[in-house]
């Protein structure tokens, strides 16, 4: 059996998340598995490493599909680079080992929301970032995204529609820079519940702007209550930028 890892990236704005929904939705798992099933004349089901909600975008998404048939490295990147919407790139193809799993594999997945942090929007970049007119204040910021490092139970940060039994997640680090205008958060940790990545933002949106304070971060998650986070950072924000294995 040859097993294919994919590196994926994509514009996320007009798909409803990467994972497939049944016989339908607009998702990319379902037009890679479209455009791959036509390939070898079968039908093709791949694993993602992360199933991004509806918006949101990725730089460098790894998935995987089996095939009993053989394809090169090149075939396989080329019909799906021809056949696939302009807003889903494929940028890597390899045979790799038939254990390799892309979700199970994984040990460190990389998250970068991006905040357009001026009094004026951004005509460029609007569907690639949140605006916020009110200056944030970073320090405020970086204190309190410590309260998130380490392993807790992020219950409070996460989707009554997560499936997930175990809500205990570790967070690496949290950086967040300036950058011509952006406000860049990147979060980096073993895995992300639901709408874990946009709650955490949303927070630390909450403490930029002095609505909260960066203690308060270390209370809500002890609460475990999601109703204690208050917003949620928009969808169109948010990228996949890293998953190390």
């Amino acid at each position: 059996m040859n097993n294919y890892k994919l590196k994926v990236q994509y514009d996320g704005g007009r798909y409803r998340g990467w994972q497939r929904l049944g016989n339908g939705g607009n998702t990319i798992q379902g037009k890679i598995e479209e455009v791959l099933s036509k390939l070898v004349g079968e039908e093709i089901k791949i694993n993602g490493c992360s199933r991004t909600d509806s918006g949101v975008h990725a730089l460098a998404q790894i998935a995987n599909f089996k095939s009993n048939k053989k394809f090169t490295e090149v075939e396989v990147k080329k019909y799906l680079n021809k056949y696939l919407p302009q807003d889903i790139s494929i940028t890597e193809v390899r045979l790799v080992a038939e254990s390799f799993h892309p979700r199970y594999n994984a040990k460190e997945k990389t998250y970068l929301y991006k905040i357009w942090n001026k009094e004026y929007t951004n005509p460029f970049m609007r569907k690639y970032s949140m605006h916020i007119d009110r200056k944030l204040d970073i320090k405020r910021m970086e204190t309190a995204s410590r309260f998130f490092v380490g392993e807790h139970d992020f219950t409070a940060f996460s989707n009554a529609k997560s499936k997930k039994k175990s809500k205990v997640r570790e967070i690496y680090s949290i950086n967040i820079e300036e950058n011509q205008g952006f406000v860049e958060i990147r979060v980096r940790g073993n895995g992300f519940l639901y709408n874990m990545v946009r709650k955490i933002v949303g927070a630390l949106i909450k403490v930029g702007l002095y609505e909260m304070g960066p203690e308060d971060i270390l209370k809500i998650i002890d609460s475990k209550e999601r109703k204690h986070v208050g917003i949620m950072a928009e969808a169109c924000g948010l990228y996949l930028e890293k998953i190390k294995f």
